[in-house]
């Protein structure tokens, strides 16, 4: 638990943050085709797409079937938030953010960011549509707990160790 709070590396955070989604995606299945008669039953499964913390401008997360894109951030700074739609076009994105304020709170605070940027009511609502959901330290907290439940606590400590090793290049060879 001691790396699901706000003091925690960055680095860190978005990995453990990925552990724990991919693993409370991955029990939930959905049903999606062309025509009612050609369903197709699929689980959600998250992808990582690079490294952590890369400031390569990149999404961090993506979820398939759905397309749902997923930005890790330790800021609350407007103007981080609405490059990150900029660079969507506007396409819906999810936060997961390393802080424990209240959801209502951060959407506050985007909104009224929104405002003080933009000034103008339809500027503002198309970029507070673009949030799709913020995801806290406590939802977290909470998803953890839920796949706990579902037996996934040792897969999710397993997908810490390896994306770890991806981010700090350890390599357990010796030379």
């Amino acid at each position: 638990m001691n790396l699901l709070n706000p003091d925690v590396d960055a680095r860190l955070f978005e990995i453990v943050s990925f552990s724990i989604l991919k693993y409370f995606y991955s029990g939930k299945k959905i049903f999606w085709g062309y025509s009612p008669n050609e369903l197709k039953e699929e689980n959600l499964k998250l992808y990582k797409t690079g490294r952590t913390n890369a400031n390569d401008g990149g999404i961090d997360f993506v979820m398939r079937p759905l397309g749902y894109f997923f930005q890790v951030t330790e800021t609350l700074d407007i103007k981080k938030y609405f490059l990150d739609i900029d660079k969507l076009e506007h396409y819906p994105i999810r936060f997961v953010i390393k802080t424990n304020e209240e959801r209502d709170s951060i959407y506050k605070h985007l909104r009224q960011g929104a405002y003080d940027q933009y000034g103008i009511e339809k500027i503002v609502n198309r970029y507070m549509d673009s949030i799709e959901d913020v995801v806290n330290i406590p939802q977290i907290i909470t998803y953890l707990y839920e796949v706990e439940k579902m037996g996934y606590l040792n897969s999710i400590l397993n997908e810490i160790l390896i994306q770890s090793k991806v981010e700090f290049n350890y390599s357990e060879e010796i030379e």
